[in-house]
């Protein structure tokens, strides 16, 4: 079968011949029917080096993946070949507290799981194949009536992600606040519709770029902001009394972006920083509002993910999609890495 491997650090990745995945005792093999091309692939192939990371390659990339049951291993149940299904992409332990409530993105055992700290994509072949090897059964959601695994497939990631970080703050996003999202791509313009569809705040959206602004627009959003020196106090006079932001969530993380977020936030605000750009902050006393609490979050949890499916299949929440066929993957990347790509590019094998 045909797989776009990483075969090495800062290399871009080849389109090769594999052989087919059996899957073992309590394993599943999915045929892709999706799978997101997300920007820190981007960061795999161009700034990581061998022992930043507890894995690395060669593997085959693409972590946000759905398609069909193809292959049960024995001992499986509750799936049937031909189902359509979803890949939750943390592969934990399986055993410790976190992945036994299906947290398995924060798993307290890391080095008992298959790739520590990754999965397929991320270590272990990952779905920009034909088929994909799921080492567990548990990892798999069926998919509701009324999404294919072609919009599934951005929403185990880019949709994941950021409903993850607006859940954990929803206590804040009360009729009257404001939620920021510092950039708008590929879960920035998903973290828009998850605002709307799951609180009440008003939505500011920010970016450099205005066609990723009109995105946000489209998304829902209630006011767009241009990166830039005027933007902070911009952000400011769109909430309510120019008081700040309860909620930001910063899908960039530079140094820029975590600086405007910073100044943009409401006392007792949230700042959860999303993206990897490499950015920091620096904290003390007097540089952030009184009771800002500012957090990094990684991916989400089984259960969110079920929950973000639903809210696929009822049509709240639709992934801005460029598809692409597994042989001209790399463009999806290439495409990507220009700032091509509105919303998210998924591969269609």
């Amino acid at each position: 079968m045909r797989a776009l491997r990483l075969l090495e650090w800062k290399s871009d990745p080849v389109l090769v011949e594999v052989e087919e995945p059996v899957p073992g005792p309590g394993q599943v093999v999915v045929r892709v029917g999706g799978a997101g091309a997300c920007h820190s692939d981007l960061h795999l192939m161009r700034e990581f080096e061998a022992g930043l990371l507890p894995w690395g390659p060669p593997f085959t990339l693409g972590h946000e993946n759905a398609g069909w049951v193809h292959a049960l291993g024995d001992g499986v149940r509750g799936l049937e070949v031909g189902q359509p299904v979803a890949v939750h992409g943390a592969w934990g332990c399986g055993s410790c507290d976190r992945c036994r409530v299906g947290m398995e993105n924060y798993c307290d055992d890391p080095g008992a799981a298959p790739a520590p700290m990754g999965g397929g994509g991320l270590g272990l072949d990952g779905g920009m194949a034909d088929l994909l090897l799921v080492p567990d059964a548990r990892h798999l959601v069926p998919l509701p009536d009324g999404l294919d695994p072609v919009h599934a497939a951005p929403l185990t990631d880019a949709g994941l992600t950021p409903y993850h970080a607006v859940r954990r703050s929803w206590p804040k996003l009360v009729p009257g606040s404001t939620a920021v999202v510092i950039g708008v791509g590929g879960l920035g313009h998903l973290a828009v519709q998850i605002l709307k569809a799951t609180t009440a705040a008003r939505v500011v959206a920010v970016d450099t770029r205005a066609a990723a602004l009109e995105l946000a627009a489209g998304c829902g959003a209630d006011a767009m902001v241009p990166a830039g020196p005027e933007a902070p106090a911009q952000v400011r006079a769109a909430t309510a009394s120019g008081r700040g932001a309860d909620v930001v969530l910063d899908f960039v993380g530079s140094d820029s972006t975590m600086a405007l977020g910073a100044s943009a936030s409401r006392m007792l605000g949230d700042l959860t920083v999303v993206g990897i750009a490499g950015g920091t902050l620096p904290v003390s006393f007097f540089s952030v509002p009184y009771e800002l609490s500012i957090q990094t979050t990684y991916w989400g949890s089984r259960p969110e993910l079920v929950e973000m499916l639903d809210l696929g299949a009822r049509g709240l929440v639709v992934p801005r999609i460029t598809t692409f066929p597994l042989e001209k993957a790399a463009d999806a990347y290439r495409a990507m890495e220009a700032g091509e790509i509105e919303g998210r590019a998924v591969v269609v094998p």
